[in-house]
């Protein structure tokens, strides 16, 4: 018995170990007249929605609040309203990115194009660009329900 559970532990050690997660975090951010902010990243390809990697140590909360106002000006007014976690592993295993609605929120200033962030812009659900990211359009569709809810971002 003790063997069994001393055998365990070590695996339980080594597949942390072996097996990497990396945790992502992005918004929908809705405005009053029900559009969408999406950013255009300098480094990738299309239209996405605003977020980026959890810093070690970093809450979900903090790691989106940060990225909401790095890459949109955008400050939290009240909470966000966490959506799902979605399995990105098309884009590295174990990569997981969490998903958040934002109604409540105000905008002090637009930041301006940087070495991150091309552009940044409003988009009704009705006509977002040709070149959004697929996921992206995803769970702009699964909000509206449009689409059914998939668990691969």
């Amino acid at each position: 018995m003790l063997l069994k559970k001393l055998t365990r532990r070590l695996f339980q050690h080594y597949w942390r170990w072996s097996r990497g997660l990396t945790l992502g975090v992005r918004a929908i951010v809705i405005d009053d007249e029900g559009r969408i902010l999406l950013v255009r990243h300098t480094y990738t390809e299309g239209w996405n929605l605003p977020g980026g990697g959890v810093e070690f140590g970093e809450s979900l909360d903090e790691s989106l609040a940060r990225e909401l106002d790095e890459e949109g000006g955008i400050i939290l007014e009240g909470p966000a309203e966490l959506v799902g976690i979605f399995d990105n592993r098309a884009l590295f295993p174990g990569d997981h990115v969490a998903i958040y609605v934002v109604r409540n929120w105000r905008r002090p200033r637009v930041p301006a194009p940087n070495m991150e962030i091309a552009e940044t812009s409003f988009f009704s659900p009705d006509a977002l660009p040709q070149t959004i990211v697929p996921g992206a359009r995803r769970r702009i569709e699964e909000l509206r329900g449009t689409r059914a809810p998939q668990a691969v971002w």
